[in-house]
């Protein structure tokens, strides 16, 4: 089981860099009015995929260690809950799929900087 907590605690820095990677990507292509490209798609798409797989690595952990030895101590399903939340966020991006340029940056945008502070708040939850 160390194998998977390890997994799960160094799986955030890879989330980490490809969200601060796509902030300043976005960030940059809404200012310019640059045009949303299969880079960008990737970028978004890359980061939700990563948050999913968080989210199921530490599903089976909350699981395994809940029914092995520790119990559901309150703090760690406040954390799941708020994690569920932020792997769920970058999913609406789907929403903008049509949407302009702009729109697309911008919005990606505020989904991925909306995904970090729940994050911010469940890493608070176990802390």
């Amino acid at each position: 089981m160390t194998i998977l907590f390890t997994a799960h605690s160094l799986l955030r820095w890879l989330i980490l860099f490809v969200a601060f990677t796509a902030v300043i990507k976005f960030a940059l292509g809404w200012a310019r009015g640059s045009s949303f490209k299969g880079m960008d798609r990737g970028l978004m798409a890359g980061f939700s995929g990563l948050m999913d797989l968080q989210a199921t690595l530490g599903l089976i952990l909350l699981l395994w260690d809940g029914f092995a030895n520790v119990g559901f101590p309150g703090y760690r399903i406040s954390h799941a809950v708020i994690m569920t939340f932020a792997a769920i966020v970058p999913h609406l991006s789907i929403r903008w799929k049509k949407a302009d340029d702009k729109t697309r940056f911008r919005n990606n945008l505020f989904v991925i900087i909306g995904s970090l502070v729940l994050i911010f708040f469940g890493l608070r939850a176990v802390a």
